[in-house]
């Protein structure tokens, strides 16, 4: 188990990263939202603590157990999967933060259900994300999220949960007396980096691999962010392209669990910005069914590097948080089908509109999946003067 010492810098490093994500700082008397699972209940009991002690107002609300979950998608009709409790709507009206820390006790018991029904769900609750998006926009709202170690995604990961809870401790620097420092430390690498790529004019992405070599367009008015406080941990720099622009082979090599599915070896294959092609080695039913959750979900809405010198992760951990940001001997790439981040916007993100958006080449979906490939592999970037430059190879950015 963590130690008290231990989840206390996990909970400092939480609210550390919930500040971050906010463009206009905390006030007193603001809601916070705290989602999370049985397990982690100690630390959310230090988080609950501490916010209270900062004059904000925390709101626990624990997610549904097992049974509760699969009964609820075994068993609802049709009005009851898409049932909004009331208040709901109120309540991300006013939120000012939110924080979630995901303790899963299984991550497989929804395997056998109908993926379309959970795709109805999570549909049906999509404007309250739109909800949280806008305050965002506005910088009215900040959220980051984190993950607490349970014997369940242990043993996915194929590691006892003693290895499990160190890869977590590195990942999150929490064997360091002062972790805030060592997040701040990579902040700063991070605006670096961030800083360089936004000063390139660039026309196109070309990610090559041995089963990749996919084109991506940024498209106008974009930056691209990452290190921003939002997930904890997280390594990756990412840019929402325009989806329109998508084009070739995407092979995402790392394994994935969504949803209570299982995949693995995912190839897609795009032509003018849609998913037009699907194999995996495992869950192409399941896969199938996710891009076709709505109409922005066989599109791209995230195009992400990580370094491999920012990372400390080197194993795979049966969690998307960590997955995305994995490290290892050669960095990783990911791309996300659905949703792209309005954040990523080179201008005020509170003046877009759906219709500027669209016009843009954001996506709009209730999904977003990140698929991640962690080959040996090669990013170059394409000017709009038609120079060709080199700005990811061997797992790290080429700029120092």
């Amino acid at each position: 188990m963590l130690t008290d010492e231990q989840l206390h810098r996990y909970a400092d490093v939480l609210i550390w990263g919930l500040k971050t994500a906010r463009s206009r700082p905390f006030r007193k008397q603001d809601i916070i939202l705290i989602r999370y699972e049985y397990p982690g209940i100690r630390l959310v009991e230090i988080l609950y603590d501490k916010l209270i002690l900062s004059g904000y107002n925390p709101i626990p609300r624990l997610g549904m157990s097992v049974p509760m979950e699969k009964s609820f998608y075994h068993q609802s009709n049709a009005a009851q999967l898409t049932f909004i409790s009331p208040g709901e709507k109120e309540l991300y009206e006013r939120l000012n933060g939110s924080i979630y820390v995901n303790a899963p006790e299984s991550i497989t018991h929804l395997q056998t259900v109908d993926p379309k029904r959970i795709g109805k769900a999570v549909v049906a609750r999509k404007f309250l994300r739109d909800i949280m998006t806008s305050r965002e926009e506005q910088g009215e709202l900040g959220w980051t999220l984190c993950v607490y170690p349970t014997g369940e995604l242990a043993q996915h990961a194929r590691m006892t949960l003693e290895e499990y809870e160190m890869q977590i401790i590195r990942a999150c620097y929490l064997d360091h007396p002062d972790p805030i420092a060592q997040w701040q430390g990579v902040y700063k690498k991070a605006n670096i980096i961030k800083k360089w790529l936004n000063s390139l004019d660039i026309q196109t992405f070309h990610i090559e691999s041995e089963q990749t070599d996919l084109i991506i367009t940024p498209g106008k008015k974009r930056k691209w962010i990452g290190v921003t406080g939002h997930n904890i941990p997280s390594f990756e720099l990412f840019i929402s392209p325009d989806w329109r622009g998508t084009q070739g082979i995407y092979f995402a090599d790392q394994p994935s669990y969504r949803s209570g599915n299982y995949v693995k070896n995912i190839r897609l294959e795009f032509n003018q910005g849609k998913v037009v092609n699907v194999a995996a080695e495992n869950g192409q039913e399941f896969i199938l069914k996710q891009l076709a959750m709505d109409h922005g979900a066989n599109r791209v809405g995230e195009f992400s590097l990580t370094d491999k010198r920012f990372s400390r992760i080197d194993r795979f951990m049966a969690s998307t948080l960590f997955d995305e940001n994995f490290g290892g001997q050669n960095g990783n790439c990911h791309i996300a089908v659905g949703a792209s981040y309005s954040d990523t916007y080179d201008g005020n993100p509170a003046e877009l509109t759906p219709k500027t958006k669209q016009h843009l080449g954001f996506n709009d979906s209730a999904l977003h999946w990140d698929l991640v490939n962690t080959e040996s592999k090669q990013v170059s970037a394409h000017l709009t003067n038609g120079s060709r430059i080199m700005i990811y190879q061997d797992g790290e950015f080429c700029h120092v």
